[in-house]
């Protein structure tokens, strides 16, 4: 999976069930004939259906990879396929996948795809989640009504402190790289110095434009380009960096 530097980790080989199969910009065109279709709303589906009147579940025919994705009955309430190769990435989830800090591959995304938890948010809609080692991969998928569904983004989470600390897959950087990053995301406006303080982060990770670490005992993540402090990601996402040379 993700190397202790972060980036996109183990990527699997393309091919039957890897969601390297397809990406957003290799299906441009076939997104511009299905941008009339409905796109799935942060509405729960027993909303949906109540709010329809009916609370039958409609019957239809899964996708059928084999005979070249045919029509398929399909509705947003309904359960989002467990076919990895069926997903196309988004143009933003892809630039995550070549971030440091962000320990997400298109292993995990198939992994998670595949047999990890589902559940429907009401900010998102359909979210896959698969705990390996002490941490948690969330992939959001959208357009899952469609022949054409896709990764919309991911990102990982500390499940247990313990378990990931004692996994041969993690160090203590890592393990605190992703706490401090969920911190930041969790309320992008509000300072957390509290929660950056105990972390120990000597391998930058990037969040806008800017390359970030932290030691012990210190309130703040800096950039190690420009040298800039912050306790949000607000903070972080709204200032340039002006140390970083351009192409980098």
């Amino acid at each position: 999976m993700a190397s202790r530097q972060g980036g996109s980790g183990d990527a699997e080989p393309l091919g039957p069930g890897s969601t390297e199969r397809r990406t957003a910009s290799t299906t441009a065109a076939a997104s511009r004939q299905t941008d009339a279709r409905p796109r799935s709303p942060p509405e729960s589906p027993a909303r949906r259906r109540a709010r329809a009147g009916r609370t039958d579940r409609p019957e239809y025919r899964s996708v059928d990879s084999r005979h070249g994705g045919k029509s398929a009955a399909r509705t947003p309430e309904d359960p989002p396929v467990r076919d990895p190769g069926l997903y196309a990435l988004t143009d933003h989830f892809r630039e995550r996948l070549e971030q440091p800090g962000r320990y997400v591959s298109t292993r995990t995304v198939s992994d998670a795809i595949r047999s990890g938890q589902l559940r429907w948010n009401s900010t998102d809609g359909w979210r896959f989640a698969l705990v390996e080692g002490g941490v948690r991969f969330v992939v959001v998928v959208s357009d899952t009504e469609t022949n054409s569904p896709v990764v919309v983004t991911g990102w990982t989470e500390v499940a247990d402190r313990e378990a990931a600390l004692e996994a041969s897959r993690w160090d203590g950087v890592d393990v605190d790289t992703i706490a401090v990053r969920t911190a930041l995301s969790e309320s992008a406006s509000t300072a957390i110095p509290d929660r950056i303080r105990p972390r120990t982060v000597t391998r930058p990770f990037e969040v806008g434009e800017h390359r970030l670490e932290t030691e012990p005992g210190e309130p703040f993540v800096r950039c190690t380009d420009c040298g800039c402090r912050f306790r949000s990601k607000e903070g972080i996402t709204s200032r340039r960096c002006r140390g970083r040379s351009p192409g980098r």
